[in-house]
């Protein structure tokens, strides 16, 4: 079946991809044009985990908490979209370490990057940004992040991770909206030594508006707007900031374009009650943070409307708009930025990004740039290496249209999965999705983790995400022959989840 959906896409060659390599094969073996040395498919020869994982396990809970661990990686052999494990299987891999990894396992040219002396030396001494910059850290981050910066944006912030990008990024939003209450006037002595003691004037009670559903990160200050996991959240100190209605919408989505659309509004409706009921209380709304895809929560989706009203709202009540392309960021929703689907009227105000970008950071617009030094400062101010690996990253998905080969393969793989879902009803259901970023429910959140153990089964690494979504984050060299053979893996799954049933 699969093999008829890929072969319909023979007739795209030289318009995706590096036209000095395409060549899908119409017959039974179809191999990566991408990256050379992938296998033709998934193995598995163990139980996952397998005896050396398991083994591995054991040594390592010696050492700390790892509940979370699933298998111990062979990274020595993992190649393209194909991960390896120490017991010998090979897995296909849709969720790439979170989200993470733009090009695949062991891309050549990211292991040439590793063989240039210059950038070794940078690895090795890793500067502190913020103080000792190297000579040409200036030309590598126009070369890489202002290379594919958002719409309207000349001025990045590097950082490590997801979690300090929107920490920090929430500063820039307090520091921007006190400023513009304080106009031109200098700090004075009390707000000086006041905050040294967590104290007004000089300790704001300045909100953010995040939403239900919402993950922003695990460090103290993005907490208070992620709203997943109990887990996350328990026994930790938080603050009273207001807390919005994401969108819940019904799919298909072209059977329901009234139910949405009333959605939309009802949602709408809550954000502006919010920030006059907390205006009013003295705790300013200063800003919005928002997800264009909300991730861990479970891959909801909002329309481009929603996105176009929520900015507009934020604007009308004098607060910044900052959108979290953490997750979605680097093309793999079928535009660079996943925003970029959306037509807002202006550009958005700050934009944080990390995972399939290499490095962490945010984009902002220059009047969120804080007058004083050392109000948006650590020591490493990001990781120069991740930014030399994204330059050449960046050259990559230019060079072979990897975006456009997003597009194509995401029709593939977002319609095969509606397909399933019309013969699984009660396994595949709301499938959602733009570009490979793509989702689907089950009935329980106890079939979605027997469905994702049964793809490990069938030789496919996936993820959940919320109660019931099964999530797909394949890379940006994941190809249609790869969707093919994911969906033929999924069939296979859900058959034998349905004649258990």
């Amino acid at each position: 079946m699969w093999r008829k959906i890929l072969n319909s896409f023979n007739s795209i060659k030289c318009s995706v991809h590096n036209p000095n390599v395409l060549a899908y094969n119409t017959g039974t073996r179809y191999l990566s044009t991408l990256v050379t040395g992938e296998p033709e498919g998934p193995v598995v020869k163990t139980a996952i985990p397998g005896p050396r994982s398991l083994a591995m396990l054991s040594e390592m809970k010696t050492i700390q908490i790892s509940d979370a661990v699933q298998l111990f990686a062979d990274y020595s052999k993992s190649i393209g979209n194909y991960l390896f494990d120490v017991d010998g299987n090979i897995l296909l891999d849709v969720y790439t370490q979170i989200s993470s990894v733009p090009l695949g396992y062991n891309h050549p040219e990211l292991l040439d990057v590793l063989q240039d002396k210059e950038n070794i030396r940078t690895f090795i001494n890793r500067p502190a940004l913020g103080v000792f910059p190297g000579e040409n850290y200036p030309q590598r981050v126009y070369n890489s992040l202002l290379r594919v910066a958002p719409k309207g944006h000349t001025e990045v912030t590097t950082m490590a991770c997801g979690s300090c990008s929107n920490e920090n990024a929430y500063k820039a939003i307090f520091v921007w909206y006190r400023r513009k209450q304080r106009g031109d006037a200098a700090y004075t002595p009390e707000e000086e030594t006041s905050c040294i003691m967590n104290q007004s004037p000089g300790a704001s009670d300045l909100t953010l508006m995040s939403f239900k559903g919402a993950f922003h990160g695990r460090t103290f200050g993005t907490l208070i707007t992620t709203h997943t996991k109990p887990v996350h959240k328990l026994d930790i100190p938080t603050m009273d900031w207001p807390i919005g209605t994401f969108p819940r919408y019904k799919y298909p989505l072209e059977e329901f374009v009234r139910e949405n659309e009333e959605e939309d509004r009802r949602c709408l409706a809550e954000v502006e009650e919010l920030f006059e009921r907390y205006n009013k209380r003295g705790k300013t709304v200063a800003g919005v943070v928002i997800e264009p895809i909300q991730s861990e929560g479970g891959d909801h989706h909002a329309s481009p409307a929603f996105f176009q009203q929520l900015q507009r709202i934020a604007k009308k009540n004098g607060a910044a708009l900052l959108i979290d392309e953490v997750q979605t960021g680097g093309g793999t929703t079928g535009e660079f930025w996943c925003h970029d689907h959306f037509n807002l009227d202006h550009p958005v105000d700050i934009v944080t990004y990390s995972k399939k970008m290499l490095v962490g950071g945010y984009f902002s617009l220059p009047e969120f740039r804080p007058r004083e030094g050392y109000r948006i400062f650590n020591t490493w101010m990001g990781e120069p290496s991740k930014v030399i690996l994204l330059e050449k990253v960046i050259d990559v998905i230019k060079r072979d249209k990897l975006i456009e080969n997003v597009k194509v393969t995401g029709d593939i793989l977002l319609n095969g999965i509606k397909d399933l879902g019309q013969r699984y009803p009660n396994l595949v259901k709301n499938v959602r999705g733009r570009g490979t970023f793509c989702a689907f429910d089950c009935d329980s959140m106890a079939k979605r983790d027997q469905l994702v153990d049964q793809l490990k089964v069938e030789g496919v690494q996936t993820g959940g995400a919320g109660p019931v979504a099964v999530r797909l984050r394949p890379s940006l060299v994941f190809q249609p022959h790869h969707a093919a053979i994911f969906l033929d893996r999924l069939q296979k799954a859900l058959n034998k989840m349905d004649n258990k049933v």
